[in-house]
């Protein structure tokens, strides 16, 4: 386990496309209302701009089914998992691999989680690093989402980002620990540890 300060994030440049026309969070919704966009159009909402989610092979797949299956045990009341499942934010509607989030299987009927609702974000990676530790991280931070954990399959390592500061420029965690295949990762949901889960059994 190694944990370090988090330096500022330089964010690859989403802005940089200007030109281009940016959605807001709720034309966006409105085009998926309207099955303009489908879940065929493998995209989601950040900062404005349809970004495309990255194609999942195996390990991928693996990883995100063990979070359903290793997490699920570990929480206490009151908090459940998600995967794949929209989030709205101010600017953006991100899907991240995982999720932890207060409430129950009916807690979402009608809406989307929002910053308020996460313990933990997830993001499981293998190629997709840089919009991982930038863009998102950003957005992540900028909510105030406590707790941002990559399961970094390709360094065989979760990192673990905390301590959101949402008024930096621009927005980060000040802190990362990584978390080796040795290690076991703590669950803290509102500033608690409710438990840990080992490294090796969310990285198949």
């Amino acid at each position: 386990m190694n944990t370090t300060t988090t330096p500022q994030p330089t964010i690859p440049g989403l802005a940089a496309v200007a030109s281009f026309f940016r959605l807001s969070v709720d034309e966006y919704h409105e085009m998926i209302r309207n099955d303009i966009l489908t879940t065929e159009d493998r995209v989601e909402l950040l900062d404005g701009y349809l970004v495309n989610k990255m194609p999942q092979n195996i390990p991928h797949r693996q990883s995100v089914l063990r979070l359903i299956t290793r997490l699920t045990t570990r929480l206490p009341n009151g908090w459940m998992v998600m995967t794949q499942m929209p989030v709205t934010l101010t600017a953006s509607s991100p899907e991240p691999d995982g999720a932890i989030v207060r409430g129950n299987d009916a807690t979402y009927d009608t809406r989307n989680p929002s910053g308020r609702d996460f313990g933990i974000v997830i993001e499981v990676l293998d190629s997709s690093l840089r919009l991982d530790r930038g863009p998102k991280l950003c957005l992540y931070a900028q909510a105030s989402i406590p707790v941002y954990w990559i399961v970094n399959i390709a360094d065989r390592q979760i990192e673990v980002y905390t301590t959101p500061d949402p008024t930096a420029d621009p927005p980060t965690y000040t802190v990362r620990t990584d978390y080796g295949l040795a290690d076991a990762v703590p669950l803290v949901l509102d500033g608690v540890e409710v438990g840990t889960i080992p490294v090796a059994e969310l990285i198949p």
